[in-house]
Parts: structure tokens; C-alpha cells; sequence
């Protein structure tokens, strides 16, 4: 499980002559670290009395960013199983969830722009950088496997969800990265 392994070992593996780790995988380890850096800007604004009024709304934003991390971590690892398993459902599950979560990911960064740090907001428009990416790559890795999937109703109804997601979560990062410019530029 790379879950527990050292950065350095799954890298090795991600550029081996080896089937697994691949896109998939280093597609969750960039949403975990997404996810990281919105606990990270939301533990260095509890606490301070600039952003006292928004604590209970921080509280919940750093349960939710913590939950994806994990969720997101456990993925790294359930991609290279089901990839090893040639189980087509798991290949396409995966990264659907994938996607799904990182929507739910980046939906925390525009709080966070408001009621974040503002010394670490360019942390929330990498942030958002990093979880629409992720979200990509598991589009993309749906996408392929919807190939495979024989089911035409189930493949069109994932289709439009992640065609909708995808339009959405683009709309979050560009306003995102707009907001935090305006910010850093003053």
C-alpha cells in the first residue's frame, strides 16, 4: 500500500516499466494534495482573531478537506488494485469517484478565499489548481473505460454527470484564480 510507503518509493514506481501506479493513481495522490492544502490554510486561519467570525464555518471546511484527503489517499492505493484486478468496474468506479470528490473538493475553495488566511491564499488557488486536474484525470480515465462498459444507459448517465461537473469545476478554478490575482495584486 504506497499509502504508507515513502514519497520517493511511489514516485520510483509511478516511472517504472511497471502497469501500476499510473494516471490514475498520481491523479489521487494530486487531489490529496489539493485537499492538504485547504486543511493547511484553514489550520494557519483558526485561532486568529482576524477571522474569529468565521471559526464554526472553518471547523466544518477543515472536516470536509480532511475527509477528501483521506478519501483521496485510500485512492491512490484502490487504483492500482483495481487496475491489477482487470475488473473493468473497479477501473471505471474509481476514477468516477475520483471525480465526484474532487468536485466536492474544490466547492470548498471560494469560503476559503473569503474566510481563509489571506497570507496563504495563493494556497487556495493551487488548491482548486490541483483538484480540477485531478478531476481531468479521472474524466479522462472514465472516458476510456466507458469503452468497455457495455451499458449504454449507465454510460450516458455518466457522461452527463461528469460533463456537467466538468463545466462546474472549471467555472470554480478560473473564478478562483481570478479572485485570489485581484487579492495578491491588491
Amino acid at each position: 500500500m504506497y499509502k504508507d510507503e515513502s514519497l520517493k518509493k511511489y514516485l520510483d514506481d509511478l516511472s517504472a516499466k511497471v502497469p501500476a501506479p499510473g494516471g490514475g493513481s498520481a491523479a489521487a495522490l494530486n487531489a490529496a494534495m489539493g485537499a492538504s492544502l485547504i486543511s493547511m490554510v484553514v489550520n494557519f486561519t483558526l485561532g486568529k482573531p482576524k477571522y474569529a467570525q468565521y471559526e464554526n464555518e472553518l471547523k466544518k471546511i477543515l472536516e470536509k478537506s480532511e475527509t477528501l484527503r483521506s478519501e483521496f489517499l485510500d485512492l491512490v492505493d484502490r487504483d492500482v488494485l483495481a487496475y491489477q484486478s482487470k475488473n473493468i468496474r473497479d477501473a471505471l468506479d474509481i476514477p468516477f469517484m475520483l471525480a465526484r470528490l474532487c468536485f466536492e473538493g474544490i466547492k470548498l475553495c471560494p469560503e476559503l478565499i473569503k474566510k481563509g488566511n489571506v497570507n496563504l491564499i495563493s494556497d487556495v488557488a493551487v488548491a482548486a489548481i490541483f483538484l480540477e486536474s485531478a478531476f481531468s484525470a479521472g474524466y479522462h480515465n472514465v472516458e476510456i473505460n466507458l469503452k468497455s462498459l457495455g451499458d449504454k444507459n449507465a454510460t450516458q448517465s455518466i457522461r452527463k454527470e461528469l460533463l456537467n461537473k466538468r463545466k462546474l469545476i472549471k467555472k470554480i478554478r478560473l473564478e478562483t484564480e481570478e479572485k485570489v490575482g485581484k487579492i495578491i495584486r491588491g
